[in-house]
């Protein structure tokens, strides 16, 4: 099992946007669960997050993906005894809820190319990387309708028609996968079904499915019994605050890790 190799804690990595922001509690508990040790767990995530540019949801902004403290974190943090010195522990990543940029306007290409050195990263710490395709049969099924709702409730300003947006993903998704293809990541499907209305956000009852499937991809063994979560840690870990963001203009810096208990460590940038 490769996250249970060594006495270390587990390394986690992963990146993403609000499908990881909310289902980050049970993306938690199962990775504990099947990896069967403590877990130091890195997420760059939040509700619209881009890989590339600043993002801005409602009154709250959040630097890129790229830009954003995570890297120096790993390199600080995720050594054996933190940092400096020895080889980097082994680590797992996943990179997810790829597509949102292209909604801000940005082309196939620059998106991509975000993607890519994101991943690059990620291979050159010498983690074990899932990329998620884009949910292009969930984005199929989408009319003039449904998609004039999902621009209004989410992405107000994208002037993207919904033919020029299916062919920006198409583009996006074989893109996806000749990174996944250069840098030896594994990549996983996301079936329609997954999806709600919107297209966009996996439906709660089936973000479980989705994080059986990354450990499955991470060689996790599988557990016998369902992996239950709690209340109280969902509420624990869905009030905490990335390490640099805006809040109505005011910059606003939460020391990290935010989260240091027996069996879990949490940075969140």
């Amino acid at each position: 099992m490769e996250l249970n190799a060594a006495s270390a804690p587990a390394c986690v990595i992963v990146l993403g946007a609000s499908n990881v922001s909310r289902g980050l509690a049970r993306l938690t508990a199962i990775t504990r669960r099947r990896a069967d040790t403590p877990l130091d767990l890195f997420v760059t995530a939040g509700h619209g997050r881009s890989y590339g540019a600043a993002s801005r949801v409602a009154m709250r902004r959040l630097p890129s993906i790229l830009g954003s403290g995570l890297w120096r974190a790993l390199d600080r943090e995720a050594l054996p005894g933190g940092g400096g010195g020895a080889a980097a522990r082994r680590s797992s990543a996943l990179v997810t809820d790829i597509g949102n940029d292209l909604l801000y306007g940005f082309p196939a290409g620059q998106v991509a190319a975000w993607v890519r050195e994101s991943v690059r990263r990620l291979a050159e710490r010498g983690s074990r990387t899932v990329v998620t395709r884009l949910p292009l049969a969930s984005l199929e099924g989408v009319g003039p309708g449904r998609y004039r709702l999902l621009r209004m409730c989410y992405v107000p300003g994208c002037r993207l028609s919904l033919t020029e947006l299916k062919t920006a993903a198409h583009e996006l998704d074989e893109a996806v996968a000749a990174i996944a293809s250069e840098f030896d990541a594994t990549l996983v499907e996301q079936p329609g079904e997954w999806y709600g209305l919107d297209a966009i956000h996996v439906r709660r009852r089936r973000l479980d499915s989705l994080w059986h499937r990354v450990c499955d991809a991470w060689g996790l063994p599988p557990v016998a019994t369902p992996v239950r979560g709690s209340l109280a840690e969902w509420a624990q870990l869905g009030t905490k605050a990335a390490e640099v963001r805006s809040l109505a203009r005011r910059m606003r810096f939460t020391p990290q890790p935010v989260v240091r208990r027996p069996g879990l460590t949490l940075w969140l940038h």
